[in-house]
C-alpha cells in the first residue's frame, strides 16, 4: 500500500474501493458519496455581517434533492464567524445602548463605535446558530442532520481519525447528512502552506483543504468546492486575457497565475486548487464552480453533477486531441485566413472536395457501412433515420454536383460590395459582405450533411465547428478528413472542425465568446432543445416542419395526385414533407377526392382525420390527437376547409411557416395563396418538396429557416454572409459638418462595381 507520509495517523491508501477519479464530467452522473465544501464568501453576505439565507437555502434544496436520489452527502461548511460576528454586535450594540441611556438619561443615542471582534469568540457565538439554521432547512425536506467540529490534531491522532471515520460511516449509513466544520473557537493560527508544497500532506488549515482531507479519507467520488468566483482562470479572473479553465490537469499549475485571497475565509485559489490537487491523487474528482452568481447559484451543484459544464473539473487523465474551446479558437483564425484567400482559391478546395467525394468513394462507403452495422445491431435508429444515415454512390455523386455548383457560384460572394455612398468631398463609404465568423453546426445521422455545410462554410469564409450524432462516426470522420485535405491545398487546415470530444449539446450551446451562429440540422426536438440552450448565441434554422398542401376547387386532376404523393411519399421523413392535406369542402365525395384517398391507401400512408373532415364521415379514421404534427413517416392529416381564405388562416394558426402549397388552375386564387400565406416558402402546383437549397440551385444548404431575421427559407451562402462598411476618407472630422463648418453632407448613391460575369 502505498501511503501519503511515512507518519501512521496520515496515512491514506491510494488503492481504494472506489477506484480512480472520474476521467471526463460526464461520468459526475454516477458519484455516489458527495462533498460540498461551502466557502465563507458563498454562506455569508456581501458585508461580511450574517448568512446569505436565500443562497444557503437553494443550496440546501440541491444537496437534499441529491441526498433523496440514494446518494451520500456531506457539507463542509464555513459561515460560523460570520453569524457570530452578527450576534455579537447585536450583543454589544444592545449593551452600549442600555448603558448610555442609564448613563446619560437621554433617549438619543451617540454614534458607538464597535470594537474589532476576535474571531474565535464570533465562531463560538455562532456555530450554534449556524447549525440550528441547517437543521431547520434539512427539515423541509425530511432530512437529518448532525454537526461534527473537527481541528487539525484531531487528524493527528490515530484514535480520532478512526472515530471521524466510523461516526461519518455511521450517519452515512443513517441517511444522515453531517455538517462539518473546523472548531474555530479552539483552532490554532494558520500555519505557512509547507506541506502543500510537493510533499504527499495535508493539514486541516482551512474549509479548503479540511474538505479534500474529509473526500480522500471517506474515499468520496467527488468533491465540489463552492467559491464566489466561477472556477480557476489562467490569469487573475477580471484581468483582460482572463478565461476560464474548463478542465485543470495536475501539472498545469505553472501556466496558471493565482489572484487574490477570497473575500472573506483563510483560503485563497492557490489553496483551493493544491487541495483539489490532493484529492484527486487520493481518487477523489473535483470541480471549483461559483456558489455566489444569482443566475445559477440555484442548480450549480446540480448540473455539476450531472455533468454539465459548470466551473473548473480536474482529470488526471488529458484528450488526445484539442480542447473543443481551442478547436472553436482554430476555426476562428482558419476562417479568418480562409476568408482572406482570393475567391478562386477558394473555389478550388471545393472543387477538390468534391473530386474526392467521388475519388474516394470506396472507403466513404466502407466506413457508412460500419455505422449502419451497428445502428442495425444495437437498434437505436428508426426507419427514417436509418435511410438518413444511409450514404450511396449516387448520393455522393449528387454530393459533388452540389458542391461544384456552389463553387461557381462563389466567385464574389465575399467582399462583394452592396452599397456605395459619397458622404461628402472625398469622403466615401461601402457596405460590403464579410463571414459571420465561426459557425457551429449541429447534426443528426445525416453524414451527407458534412461536405455540404462544409463547403458553404468555405465559399462564405467562415469557420466551422462540426458535431455529428454518433450513430454517424465513422462516416464523419472520413469526410471531415477529406475536407481538411482540400483545405490544405491553400494551408486553412484548420478552419473546419469535427468535435470529437464527449461535448454535450448544452455546453456547446454555451460558448458564446467563440461562437457566432448555431445551425441545427436534425429533428425538432434537437432544433428546440438547442434554442433553449443557447446562451446568447442565435440560433438558425426550425423546430418542425409542418408542410400543407391545399387542393381548390379548381384543381387539376391530373396534378393533384402526383403532387401530394410526391410531397408526402418521396421521402416522408424530410422535413419538407407534405404533413398536413387541407381539401376544399366542395371536393368531398368527388372522383378527384375518391383518387387522392386511393392513392394515399395504394402508398400505404395512414390518414388521421382533422376535426372538421371526421364530422363528415360516418366511420372516420382516427382523429388527430393535434393539428400541430410533424409525423416524419407515412402518416399525414386530412382537413377539411371552406375556402381559400380559410385554408390561409389554417396554415397561420397551425403551420410552422416552412413550406405551404396552393393546388389550383385559378390564377387570382393562387395569387391570392401566394401573398397573404406567411411562410418561408410558398408554392403554386410544385411539390413541398422542392423546399431544398440544391433544387433552388443554391448547391447546398446549411438548413432550412423559419426566423424572420437575417435569412429565411433554404439558406445557402448568402446567408452565411454579413456586411461591415467601409469610409475612406481624407482628415475628415464631425466638427467640420457643423452650422458653422466648412463641409456639406452630400450623401449621394454611387455605382456599384461590375460583379463577376462567370
Amino acid at each position: 500500500i502505498r501511503c501519503w507520509s511515512n507518519i501512521p495517523f496520515i496515512t491514506v491508501p491510494l488503492s481504494r474501493a472506489h477506484g480512480k477519479s472520474f476521467a471526463h464530467r460526464s461520468e459526475l452522473k454516477h458519484a455516489k458519496r458527495i462533498v460540498v465544501k461551502l466557502g465563507s464568501a458563498v454562506v455569508t453576505r456581501g458585508d461580511e455581517c450574517g448568512l446569505a439565507l436565500g443562497r444557503l437555502a437553494s443550496i440546501v434544496e440541491q444537496v437534499s434533492m441529491l441526498q433523496n436520489q440514494g446518494r451520500e452527502m456531506m457539507i463542509v461548511t464555513s459561515g460560523a464567524v460570520a453569524f457570530g460576528k452578527q450576534r455579537l454586535r447585536h450583543e454589544i450594540l444592545l449593551s452600549q445602548s442600555v448603558r448610555q441611556a442609564l448613563h446619560s438619561g437621554q433617549s438619543q443615542l451617540q454614534d458607538m463605535a464597535i470594537p474589532v471582534l476576535e474571531a474565535r469568540a464570533c465562531a463560538a457565538a455562532g456555530q450554534s446558530g449556524l447549525m440550528a439554521l441547517y437543521e431547520a432547512m434539512f427539515t423541509q425536506y425530511s432530512i437529518c442532520a448532525a454537526q461534527i467540529l473537527v481541528t487539525n490534531l484531531d487528524f493527528h491522532d490515530e484514535q480520532k481519525r478512526r472515530n471521524l471515520n466510523g461516526t461519518l460511516h455511521e450517519l452515512l449509513r443513517m441517511n444522515i447528512v453531517p455538517i462539518i466544520n473546523t472548531n474555530d473557537a479552539v483552532v490554532p493560527p494558520p500555519e505557512p502552506n509547507s506541506d502543500l508544497q510537493g510533499v504527499n500532506v495535508i493539514s486541516v488549515k482551512d474549509n479548503d483543504s479540511l474538505a479534500a482531507r474529509l473526500a480522500v479519507e471517506m474515499k468520496t467520488d467527488l468533491l465540489i468546492v463552492l467559491s464566489d468566483v466561477e472556477g480557476l482562470f489562467d490569469s487573475p479572473p477580471g484581468s483582460d486575457d482572463a478565461k476560464l479553465i474548463d478542465i485543470f490537469y495536475p501539472g498545469d499549475q505553472q501556466s496558471v497565475t493565482f489572484g487574490t485571497k477570497s473575500r472573506v475565509g483563510m483560503g485563497g485559489m492557490e489553496a483551493k486548487v493544491k487541495a483539489a490537487l490532493w484529492a484527486l491523487q487520493g481518487g477523489t474528482s473535483v470541480v471549483i464552480a461559483n456558489g455566489t452568481h444569482p443566475k445559477i447559484s440555484g442548480h450549480v451543484i446540480t448540473d455539476i453533477v450531472e455533468g454539465k459544464k459548470v466551473g473548473t473539473f480536474f482529470s488526471e487523465v488529458k484528450p488526445a486531441g484539442p480542447t473543443v474551446e481551442q478547436q472553436a479558437e482554430m476555426a476562428r483564425a482558419g476562417g479568418r485566413t480562409l476568408a482572406a484567400l482570393q475567391p478562386e482559391q477558394r473555389a478550388e478546395i471545393i472543387y477538390r472536395l468534391a473530386d474526392l467525394l467521388t475519388d474516394q468513394r470506396e472507403e466513404i462507403l466502407l466506413a457508412n457501412k460500419k455505422d449502419l452495422e451497428e445502428a442495425e445491431n444495437k437498434g437505436r435508429l428508426a426507419l427514417p433515420l436509418l435511410k438518413r444515415l444511409s450514404l450511396s454512390t449516387s448520393k455522393l455523386n449528387s454530393l459533388a454536383i452540389g458542391l461544384r455548383q456552389i463553387a461557381a457560384s462563389s466567385q464574389d460572394s465575399v467582399g462583394r460590395v452592396i452599397r456605395r455612398t459619397r458622404i461628402a468631398k472625398d469622403l466615401d463609404l461601402e457596405q460590403v459582405t464579410v463571414p459571420i465568423g465561426v459557425l457551429l453546426v449541429i447534426f443528426e445521422s445525416r453524414p451527407d450533411c458534412l461536405p455540404q455545410v462544409s463547403a458553404l462554410a468555405i465559399a462564405s469564409g467562415n469557420g466551422l465547428l462540426l458535431k455529428g450524432g454518433k450513430e454517424a462516426a465513422h462516416s464523419n470522420q472520413i469526410l471531415h478528413h477529406l475536407t481538411q485535405e482540400a483545405l490544405s491545398i491553400h494551408g486553412v487546415r484548420d478552419a473546419v472542425q469535427l468535435v470529437n470530444t464527449r461535448e454535450e449539446v448544452e455546453d456547446l450551446c454555451r460558448l458564446d465568446k467563440l461562437i457566432d451562429l448555431i445551425i441545427p440540422r436534425g429533428s425538432s426536438q434537437l432544433v428546440r432543445n438547442i434554442q433553449k440552450a443557447a446562451k446568447g448565441i442565435p440560433v438558425m434554422g426550425h423546430s418542425e416542419g409542418i408542410c400543407h398542401v391545399y387542393v381548390d376547387t379548381d384543381a387539376s386532376v391530373e396534378k393533384v395526385t402526383r403532387i401530394i404523393r410526391d410531397s408526402k411519399c418521396e421521402y416522408p421523413a424530410a422535413c419538407n414533407a407534405l404533413e398536413t392535406l387541407l381539401i376544399h369542402r366542395d371536393l368531398l365525395r368527388t372522383p378527384l377526392f375518391d383518387q387522392i384517398i386511393d392513392m394515399l391507401r395504394v402508398e400505404q400512408v395512414k390518414i388521421h382525420a382533422g376535426p372538421k373532415f371526421a364530422s363528415y364521415l360516418t366511420f372516420s379514421p382516427s382523429e388527430v390527437k393535434s393539428l400541430r404534427t410533424e409525423y416524419g413517416d407515412l402518416e399525414c392529416c386530412i382537413e377539411v376547409v371552406d375556402s381559400v381564405q380559410e385554408a390561409v388562416e389554417h396554415i397561420h394558426k397551425y403551420g410552422s411557416s416552412h413550406t405551404d402549397v396552393i393546388i389550383t388552375e385559378n390564377e387570382k386564387t393562387a395569387e391570392f395563396f401566394l401573398q397573404h400565406v406567411d411562410s418561408a416558402c410558398v408554392f403554386w402546383n410544385a411539390s413541398t418538396r422542392f423546399s431544398d437549397g440544391y433544387r433552388f440551385g443554391l448547391g447546398a444548404e446549411v438548413g432550412i429557416s423559419t426566423s424572420r431575421i437575417h435569412a429565411r427559407g433554404p439558406v445557402g451562402i448568402e446567408g452565411l454572409l454579413t456586411t461591415k462598411w467601409l469610409l475612406r476618407g481624407d482628415n475628415h472630422v464631425v466638427s467640420d459638418f457643423s452650422e458653422h463648418g466648412s463641409m456639406k453632407y452630400l450623401h449621394e448613391s454611387l455605382p456599384l462595381p461590375q460583379r463577376n460575369a462567370s
